[in-house]
């Protein structure tokens, strides 16, 4: 998956890492394929804005519809090589939106590091607590969603729930009017509060 991107950042031990999952739609389609109702993904967009804010940032993007839980447990151990070779766990941030959300809460879950961030976007909603009911957030927890998108609502049951430790969560409750299309661009209104999360900076 990510092997050679740590490979190459090894060196950069004072930096900090992102590691971005895209949503389901161009696991299956081009990634110059409109989606029907919200249009093109700006995944290559995306990752350049974070780079933008000097973040080393991993990703791929997805072939053929993966499971979620397979690839969330092999993502725990390419993080867990990247931490083995000196990187501060919380110099690490897992992003996700839609089903890259949920990959990112079941890397939360088998990783079950306190000190990883992790930014869930457009990717809870509340029979998930039954549905899914094995999930348990671990590490530093920001949930984003969009007040017109049916997709993603308030996680803090889950958060109430879940047995880890976690020392900082925080919840952001967006007005784009763009339903679940606010995630295929990158607007200031995530983009930003994500990157000051995987800074370190949780009570802003």
């Amino acid at each position: 998956m990510f092997s050679s991107l740590l490979f190459a950042c090894d060196s950069h031990k004072d930096q900090r890492y992102i590691f971005f999952l895209h949503n389901r739609f161009i696991e299956t389609h081009a990634l110059d394929e409109l989606h029907p109702q919200y249009g093109k993904t700006e995944y290559l967009e995306i990752i350049c804005a974070f780079e933008n804010y000097g973040f080393n940032v991993f990703s791929e993007i997805r072939k053929g519809n993966v499971d979620v839980r397979d690839y969330a447990a092999s993502l725990v151990t390419e993080i867990d090589s990247l931490i083995s070779t000196g990187v501060n766990p919380k110099a690490i941030t897992i992003i996700g939106t839609s089903k890259g959300g949920y990959i990112a809460q079941y890397v939360s879950t088998f990783a079950n590091n306190p000190n990883l961030n992790f930014v869930f976007i457009a990717s809870f909603r509340n029979e998930d607590l039954h549905n899914i009911s094995e999930i348990n957030y671990c590490g530093n927890i920001l949930n984003i969603f969009e007040k017109t998108d049916p997709f993603g609502v308030s996680a803090i049951e889950r958060r109430n729930r879940s047995t880890c430790n976690i020392k900082n969560f925080k919840e952001i409750e967006l007005d784009t009017k763009l339903g679940h299309g606010f995630l295929f661009r990158p607007l200031d209104e995530w983009i930003a509060p994500s990157v000051t999360w995987a800074n370190g900076f949780y009570d802003q």
